[in-house]
């Protein structure tokens, strides 16, 4: 294969200035901690040990009362102001370790902040070790702990989907009838939001079943003296509200609270982080509203974006340099991220001068995608140049790592993957239809019929036990045959299964690509969005989405039989690879969704699936273009224009927290970023995401300083007057072009954007077939 072919800019882009964040000044606590100043001696502590600081977070340690609102960019040390403004508190204002609260959302972070204060000048063990920095949880559980609840906590993720599969069966539902993880999910936010099961909705059947699932289960838990990690955030706000003398108890015990990734509370932490706080407020919250990714989680942007109107007097300190980064990364990310009307304004600077650019991909398909990038890693890994660990792939949706995932475990190159470890072909909705072409191959493939019958609406056990009892009397070439004489068996249900063993039978001289098409045009499309249970646990467009990604695999191969021996194999190798509990990277590149990579850091990120449909993710520009619709009747005008507006606000919403994830992912990248855009999703067209086009619109502005006197810019943009009096400006830029050499020729082409033709000295004239150089023409924008 060719070497990788990077773009400078996004296909597509209007602009031809690469968006550069400005280099920050390097002025630290030497220059702005003045000798004479009553808490020099601990900077300059602080300097001897390594940590010279800007001059906001010089303002953000020194502050000692009431209410403090840090707004920290990406890279730009919040953990390092909160561990020396703790240190700060400790020696210079002489308050006690025990008033001191510092709350965050992982127990890494927890464990490294305390390692981190210990070491800090003036800290002392005994210091560090009477200090609180816990997770939310963790914090919560030992005040619990302290009031005498000794309830076991219920926190195994496989227990419990063990636990709620069995309360499906009991309840006469099929074991599968809804994700375990999906029903955790709706408890929680339940909880999260300060409610309590018993007020989930039930005004369809599906929420009147998994309403009726969750209230076996938290009476299991109830039964079986077990709480989960919900119930302690809750049981605790519970406690806390009806005891007004325990909460001023712990109001006197905390003078100080601090928190961390504030943009990431829900409702129900940030109620229990008030109280706590209350009446004297020195609360310090550090948070990124551009970083606010989790409001599926119940995390909400307006807890910063509205702080002072809750703390009027708060003060507001804004972190601003980003230490991570290079400029051209960090620009990218501050032209991504300004077209977000509801945010806090800020823009990034650079805190070095140098770094390389972004650079973009424009694949056909996922799989070319893929195998341009593992080319990419072998080649940097082999040389030497790099290490696996350096590598990190982040994406949208977990479909979108079928290819890379696959052809990473076909080349036996190291990964860890942050999320479920489940590959496309495992999933409870892609399996069915995989059965359906198993059975077209082998219609004695027992494991298969069991999986097909929720399609025929029958009962799994009943009808494998009538199979099997059927078989041992007469063995029949395809066993679901035996169904037809099951008691009860309705007439329609009987027609439906003959129409569906037809189909099966007819599948075999397909290729994979028609046989998955046709199994969803004829039942499977229907099945899946007739289900309220489907409806009710995965978005309509995330469920279409996985099954063309499942077309986009199947359309490499020619029959059935070398789809389903590729599906084995990878799935063979993905069991062997899978580590369960393996939480540290080590030397392995790395998989996760953007969400799962907040916080984190990698010398070289991909980006992989930035287009459109994306993202921004189908199900965002859905909602999107749902504000435009008009509504089939608008006899109520009242309640039409109601509506219109809460469509208009959701269809904002959605994009702007998409737009978060791009800012997010990018800004991921320590010293390389790569992104890729493939030009076909679902088998159809897709443009390059908005978001990086956008990010360049943002850069053709005037931005950079003019050039000496004499030199030409390239990408620059300016504004030409007419000599027409009155007439309006033009705007031009300086683009790149061949221009050809020929004495009477007027050829000129503009240079293809992103470095195509970047090897080329010279190439033919199109006109006169004269050589053409490279040079550079101002045209109109």
């Amino acid at each position: 294969m060719n070497k990788l072919l990077f773009h400078n800019i996004p296909l597509g882009a209007s602009g031809e200035n690469i968006p550069q964040a400005k280099v920050a000044s390097a002025r630290t606590s030497r220059e702005t901690v003045q000798p004479g100043d009553s808490d020099a001696a601990y900077f300059r502590r602080l300097e001897a040990g390594g940590i010279l600081l800007n001059p906001p977070q010089v303002s953000a340690v020194r502050h000692h009362l009431g209410p403090l609102l840090t707004l920290a960019g990406a890279g730009s040390g919040k953990t390092s102001v909160l561990i020396c403004r703790t240190g700060y508190l400790l020696s210079v204002r002489g308050v006690a370790p025990g008033r001191l609260l510092l709350l965050t959302f992982s127990s890494k972070a927890a464990a490294e902040m305390r390692e981190r204060i210990a070491l800090l000048p003036g800290v002392n063990e005994g210091d560090a070790a009477r200090l609180q920095a816990r997770t939310f949880h963790s914090f919560f559980l030992y005040f619990l702990r302290r009031q005498g609840m000794r309830q076991d906590i219920f926190s195994e993720t496989r227990r419990q989907h063990i636990l709620l599969k069995q309360i499906m069966r009991e309840l006469g539902l099929p074991k599968d009838a809804y994700p375990p993880e999906n029903l955790l999910s709706l408890l929680s936010a339940c909880k999260m939001n300060m409610g309590l099961p018993g007020q989930l909705p039930e005004t369809t059947e599906a929420e009147k079943e998994m309403k009726a699932i969750l209230a076996v289960y938290e009476q299991w838990k109830i039964d079986h003296f077990k709480i989960d990690f919900d119930d302690v955030l809750l049981l605790a706000f519970q406690m806390l509200r009806e005891q007004p003398a325990l909460l001023r108890e712990l109001q006197q015990q905390y003078q100080y609270v601090m928190v961390d990734e504030f943009q990431d509370t829900n409702a129900l932490q940030y109620e229990l982080v008030k109280m706590v706080a209350a009446p004297q407020d020195n609360l310090m919250v550090v948070g990124d509203d551009d970083q606010t990714i989790y409001s599926f989680n119940g995390a909400r942007s307006e807890f910063i974006l509205e702080f002072e109107k809750l703390y009027p007097q708060a003060k507001v300190i804004t972190l601003d340099i980003n230490y991570r980064s290079g400029p051209a990364i960090i620009g990218l990310g501050n032209g991504i991220i300004r077209h977000n009307s509801r945010r806090r304004a800020k823009t990034l600077q650079a805190a070095r001068s140098s770094g390389l650019p972004p650079r973009y991909l424009r694949p056909q398909t996922a799989d070319d995608e893929a195998a341009q990038i593992v080319e990419h890693i072998e080649r940097e890994t082999q040389s030497g140049t790099r290490e696996f660990r350096d590598f990190a792939l982040l994406y949208r949706a977990t479909s979108s790592n079928r290819a890379v995932l696959e052809l990473l475990l076909l080349r036996d190159i190291p990964y860890i993957d942050y999320g479920e470890g489940q590959l496309l072909y495992e999933h409870w909705l892609i399996s069915p239809v995989l059965d359906h072409l198993r059975l077209s191959v082998n219609r004695r493939d027992f494991a298969a019929m069991e999986n097909i019958l929720p399609t025929l609406y029958m009962s799994r056990d009943k009808g494998m036990e009538h199979i099997r009892r059927m078989e041992a009397v007469q063995a029949k070439q395809g066993p679901l045959i035996h169904l037809l004489s099951m008691p009860g068996m309705e007439d329609f249900k009987g027609v439906k299964l003959r129409e569906r063993l037809d189909l099966i039978r007819g599948l075999r001289e397909l290729t994979p690509l028609q046989a998955i098409r046709q199994i969803r045009t004829v039942f499977y499309d229907y099945f899946i969005e007739g289900s309220e249970r489907h409806q009710a646990t995965l978005h309509r467009e995330t469920l279409k989405e996985m099954l063309d990604e499942l077309e986009a695999s199947a359309e490499r191969f020619a029959t059935i039989p070398l789809f389903l021996e590729f599906i084995d194999n990878v799935t063979e190798r993905n069991e062997q690879n899978r580590q369960p509990g393996l939480k540290e990277q080590g030397n392995r590149v790395a998989l996760m969704t953007i969400h799962k990579s907040k916080g984190l850091e990698f010398p070289i990120v991909f980006l992989i699936g930035a287009s459109e449909g994306i993202l921004p993710h189908s199900s965002a520009l859905e909602e999107d273009r749902a504000k435009d619709r008009k509504p089939a009747k608008a006899s109520v005008k009242v309640i039409s224009a109601a509506a219109a507006r809460a469509a208009a606000e959701a269809g904002i919403a959605a994009l702007e927290e998409e737009r978060r994830l791009a800012y997010v992912a990018v800004t991921r990248a320590k010293e390389e970023l790569f992104i890729s855009s493939p030009a076909r999703h679902r088998g159809k067209k897709a443009e390059v995401s908005r978001f990086m086009l956008a990010a360049f619109r943002s850069a053709a502005r005037p931005q950079a300083p003019a050039p000496a006197a004499g030199g030409s810019s390239p990408g620059r943009t300016s504004i030409t007057r007419s000599s027409t009096p009155g007439s309006a400006a033009a705007r031009t830029h300086t683009v790149p072009v061949w221009t050809c050499t020929g004495k009477a020729c007027p050829g000129w082409t503009r240079m293809k954007a992103g470095g195509a033709e970047d090897h080329l000295a010279s190439k033919p004239c199109p006109l006169c077939k004269s050589p053409m150089e490279k040079s550079t023409r101002e045209v109109p924008v």
